[in-house]
């Protein structure tokens, strides 16, 4: 058998299953085409809906260890079990559904086969529903008359949102103590009336109906009840389902209360009780039966009672009260053992006082009514139900058997132990002792469980602290349970012996058994703890995850484990910090200093694989990472210290910005501009990311500049506008302006041109893009550069280009020359304008003579002392009173001839030139003046002048 050459194939029960929550299910498997054992294995597992990548390991048939933590007390309990119909078919039970049972279930048969050949599993999936059918049904006691009828009303109903049919049934029960039910009617599944056999024919005439009203209500109607009608009465709902496999399955049922049923005999109406004070006793308790009759007119009427025992008489009572005992009942009667009493015409008692083992059996009362009290022959006869009389035996039958469910355990688990009595008739004391491995002797004593329940502890297990809170339970009628939460050690272990001692009559009997267990000590515990991670440089904004995989040097099932998670900024600035901690019952505790971590961060594990997720990166979680395992002693709370401590490898993270994208034209550019006329400089994007923010810094490079540009204005990615020092007077904001005018293009804008603004002008563009929590600089780039040169019409002007350098005293006054040369065009006029050079190289303008005659001084602290004493036509020499030692620097002045256009129209620039330097030595006061006039010295040089 199961020896074939074609390929191994596994078939799982079809799904989807649709199953009720509280209900037993089985789900079959079976394969074919194996080779190898007749007998084969298998091994089932669920992928959960919170999960469906995760396969979650349930039970085998082959390998006790295999089911996950979350199964194990279940598989171990049988409520979870594998029945195996033959060597390659199974069935998978779960005696109680669960919500989180719901998910797709797949069966695996390990390869027996010389090859792989075949599929080796197979999935379905199981739903689990809430189980909402209900049937109620008033309970009710009816007496009636042989022939009444009777109509009982069932309300069944149901709100499952699948596809389900209902059957709605009637059933009988004769007897009190009856368990098997009898069919009366029953509505299919598929709507179809179908009668028990002992209700056919009253169906087909009509005497049994079942009538549905409205959507939820079911009456069965019975007509003409008869005698075998009496007894209990009751209704049954089902709720069906289709499979896919085209079978139904009843997945709930539900039963209603009962109506109890009493027909009398037409023309009869004697009926016969009979009860007892108690059913079950011991040897030498009293036993006291009463018989009661129900007739109408009673006191009038004339009745004989009997007693029976098994069938067999023991005593009758005629209707004058006459007693008679049989005779094997005589003898205890005399010796007042036995008495049987007439109180009324309708009640009888029997009474047996010290019963014993021979008293046990049925007892019934058979009454008989006669017509005259000396009458021999009733006219009519009603015997009793019977009732089952039990008389136990005391003391020397008892029984005692110890077990334990945890013969091997680790210290910190717990020991469960049970001991078992039978036959017992009277109340238990148990008593449970200690026998250590390495220490004989009579034991130490653990707990005592009275006969009235109450508990007394050993002065050893007295500490809840030390082993938890030991438990002494009753757990059914003869077993008692002993649960120590937590061992210890070694010592913990060894025999643990159960002495019972029972009870009665001032007499006791003792048994007692013994079970042994082994505890292993966690001292030879050895941790280790591997960290790694699938990726070690992650982009701004990504995720990265951490795990911490923890082995030892034997199983770690059920041990309690809890991970610290540490961290190391790069650079180190210190020792590991502390992130978080994870408690064997799932408590996390986060570290205050490290609370960013907490919003971004998430904590899992399984079985014995801790995990850290940590969400949008940033440069702050950049670093080295190490988890700390530590394993504790099962079952104690609290924790204490732990039973192994490791820690794993370090892992380095690196966080790195996306790489930019930033490009910059870089290619060099002149402008020619008139003097007072506006223009713009551009700075070109190439390209940059979609989503990115630029900054735009522009500077500029003048003529005589020692080779670093000065920073004009700086527009930041958020629109804001910072000047540069040199440019931070109002007059320059309002003259300089940066403008983006299209998404690739920024301009400078440069209003009202002057000779102080020739130079050289180039953009720094910086790329910023938003991450997680923050602008973060991309990169940045520079353009090529752009001349600023002046060009005017005319030719240009003649004037004095010597370098001069003069001397001042402190608080007297200066002339700094500016002499035009050579002829002027007819009609035209002239403006001049003096400069001053900053260290930077930047030139700053201290008064200007417009053409039409009017001064104009932007500094307004300089106004008055500047003049333009103008001798001469063509002299334009600047006069600096009230010298101060501020006014030491380089000066040169700028002349422009201007024309107008035409009769009425603007006055224009046609010429222009410039003067040569002059330097300017201020000395104070008290020093002598030294003045020297250097033509050219080495340390000037000619400003850049255009005509």
């Amino acid at each position: 058998a199961g020896l074939t050459s074609g390929q191994r194939q596994v078939t799982v029960q079809q799904g989807p299953l649709y199953r009720m929550e509280g209900s037993h299910i089985t789900l079959w498997c079976k394969v074919s085409g194996y080779q190898g054992p007749a007998e084969q294995n298998f091994q089932w597992s669920i992928y959960l809906p919170s999960a469906p990548e995760r396969e979650v390991q349930i039970v085998s048939t082959v390998d006790p260890s295999f089911p996950y933590a979350i199964y194990t007390q279940r598989v171990r309990g049988r409520g979870i079990f594998v029945e195996r119909l033959q060597g390659d078919a199974v069935l998978l039970h779960i005696t109680e559904l669960q919500d989180r049972d719901a998910g797709e279930y797949e069966c695996h048969t390990p390869n027996t086969d010389e090859r792989y050949f075949g599929s080796y599993s197979a999935k379905t999936n199981l739903s689990v529903i809430a189980d909402t059918l209900s049937a109620s049904m008033a309970p009710q006691v009816l007496t009636l008359t042989e022939g009444d009828a009777v109509e009982l009303t069932c309300e069944v109903s149901k709100s499952t949102t699948q596809h389900t049919h209902l059957s709605v049934g009637w059933y009988h029960l004769r007897g009190a103590g009856e368990h098997h039910a009898e069919e009366i009617l029953i509505l299919s599944k598929d709507f179809i009336l179908k009668p028990g056999p002992s209700y056919m024919q009253r169906f087909l005439e009509g005497g049994v109906r079942l009538n549905k009203v409205g959507n939820t209500t079911y009456k069965l109607f019975l007509g003409g009840v008869k005698p075998s009608d009496h007894g209990q009465l009751y209704c049954e709902a089902a709720e069906w389902i289709e499979d896919p496999d085209k079978t139904w399955k009843d997945i709930s049922r539900k039963q209603t209360e009962r109506t109890s049923l009493t027909v009398l005999s037409q023309g009869r109406d004697l009926s016969v009780d009979i009860a007892a004070a108690e059913s079950s006793l011991f040897e030498g308790d009293t036993l006291q039966l009463n018989c009661t009759v129900e007739a109408q007119k009673s006191s009038s009427r004339h009745f004989q009672v009997i007693w029976l025992l098994n069938g067999m008489e023991v005593a009758r009572v005629d209707p004058q009260g006459v007693l008679t005992w049989k005779e094997e009942y005589e003898e205890r009667a005399k010796l007042g053992q036995l008495r049987a009493l007439k109180p009324s015409n309708t009640i009888y008692a029997l009474t047996i006082y010290e019963v014993g083992l021979r008293d046990n059996g049925t007892y019934h009362c058979s009454v008989s009514e006669m017509k005259t009290p000396g009458d021999l022959n009733g006219i009519q006869t009603n015997l009793s139900s019977g009732i089952q009389v039990n008389v136990k035996p005391i003391g020397r039958h008892m029984l005692l058997s110890v077990s334990t469910s945890t013969p091997q355990v680790t210290a910190g688990d717990s020991l469960i132990l049970h001991c078992e009595v039978q036959g017992a008739t009277s109340p238990v004391s148990v008593q449970w002792w200690h026998l250590p491995p390495q220490h004989p002797g009579p034991g130490e004593l653990v707990a005592t469980m009275e006969q009235d329940g109450s508990l007394r502890l050993g002065s050893a297990y007295q500490d809840g602290g030390t082993r938890g809170s030991l438990r002494l339970e009753k757990a059914s009628s003869g077993t008692f349970t002993l649960v120590i939460p937590s061992t210890l050690d070694e010592d913990d272990g060894g025999k643990y012996r159960c002495e019972a001692t029972e009870w009665s009559r001032g007499q006791s009997w003792t048994e007692q058994g013994e079970a042994a267990v082994t505890v292993s000590s966690m001292a030879g515990l050895s941790l280790r703890a591997t960290l790694r991670s699938r990726i070690a440089t992650v982009r701004y904004g990504q995720g990265f995850e951490l795990v911490c995989q923890v082995g030892a040097n034997y199983s770690l099932e059920e041990v309690p484990l809890s991970v610290r998670w540490l961290f190391q900024p790069s650079p180190p600035t210190g020792p590991y910090h502390e992130l978080v901690q994870v408690f064997p019952s799932g408590t996390v505790a986060w570290v205050a200093a490290q609370s960013h971590f907490k919003q971004k961060a998430q904590l899992m594990r399984a079985d014995t694989s801790f995990r850290l997720h940590i969400h949008g990166a940033v440069a702050d979680e950049e670093g080295t990472y190490q988890c700390e395992v530590e394993a504790w002693r099962r079952n104690v709370l609290p924790l204490g210290q732990p039973a192994a401590t490791t820690r794993s490898n370090a892992v380095g993270i690196k966080v790195v910005l996306p790489e930019s994208k930033l490009q910059v034209s870089t290619r060099d550019n002149s402008v020619e501009v008139a003097s007072s006329a506006d223009t713009a400089i551009e700075c070109r994007i190439v390209s940059a990311q979609n989503n990115s923010q630029l900054a735009v810094t522009w500077y500029l490079l003048p003529p005589l500049a020692d080779g670093t540009p000065v920073q004009i204005v700086r527009a930041h990615y958020s629109s804001m506008l910072e000047y540069g020092p040199e440019f931070s007077s109002p007059a320059q904001k309002s003259r300089f302006l940066s403008q983006r005018v299209s998404s690739n293009i920024f301009w400078l804008q440069i209003l009202s041109v002057n000779l102080g603004d020739q130079g050289e002008y180039h953009c720094v563009v910086e790329e910023w893009l938003w991450l997680v929590d923050a602008w973060y600089k991309l990169g940045e780039a520079t353009s090529g550069r752009t001349r600023l040169e002046f060009k005017l019409p005319g030719e240009q002007l003649q004037m004095e280009k010597t370098n001069d350098s003069l001397s001042a005293r402190e608080g007297e006054e200066v002339t700094l020359p500016c002499l035009l040369q050579g002829a002027r065009l007819p009609g035209s006029h002239l403006s001049a304008t003096w400069f001053r050079m900053k260290e930077s190289g930047l030139s700053s303008p201290l008064l200007t003579l417009h053409h039409d005659g009017t001064v104009q001084s932007p500094q307004e602290g300089l106004a008055a002392r500047l003049y333009l004493r103008r001798p001469a036509a063509g002299d334009f020499s600047l006069t600096l009173s009230r010298v101060e030692s501020g006014d030491a620097g380089l000066y040169y002045c700028q002349v422009q001839e201007w024309q107008q256009q035409g009769e009425g129209k603007d006055w224009a620039p046609q010429a222009s030139a410039c003067s040569g330097y002059t330097q300017l030595t201020t000395i104070p006061p008290e020093s002598t003046v030294v003045s020297r006039i250097c033509s050219s010295p080495s340390l000037l040089n000619f400003i850049l002048c255009l005509p």
